[in-house]
């Protein structure tokens, strides 16, 4: 009887649909209809606009989501704050919890090699 892998057992995958599509396969398997429908989407809109940005939009954001799925803990860390975000009255919490989830974020997005918007300035 074989065992799923441990999430962060599986590499990080480079920015392409399939590899993507494969690692999320096995870390975040619950997210693969929305990973479809998005891919589906996204190609229609290249499509329309005669453009690759949809496309490279698409597996950037996707690859950060597998940099999350990786580490489960981080996951539901990021899970709790957005549920606590679309609750919290009180702006000091609002801006912490922002930065925290800026902060998984832009991890995340380093994990998976995609340059962020504060870094580009640099």
């Amino acid at each position: 009887m074989s065992t799923a892998p441990q999430p962060s057992a599986v590499p990080q995958p480079p920015t392409q649909p399939e590899a993507i599509r494969a690692a999320l396969a096995q870390v975040a398997p619950h997210l693969l209809a929305d990973f479809d429908r998005d891919r589906a989407s996204s190609t229609a809109r290249a499509r329309a606009e005669v453009s690759a940005v949809p496309l490279r939009a698409f597996t950037e954001a996707w690859a950060v989501e597998v940099a999350i799925a990786r580490h489960p803990e981080t996951a539901a860390r990021l899970r709790a704050l957005e549920a606590r975000a679309g609750e919290v009255t009180d702006l000091g919490e609002a801006r912490n919890i922002t930065a925290e989830i800026s902060r998984i974020r832009n991890a995340a997005a380093a994990e998976a090699g995609i340059r962020t918007a504060g870094e580009a300035s640099k």
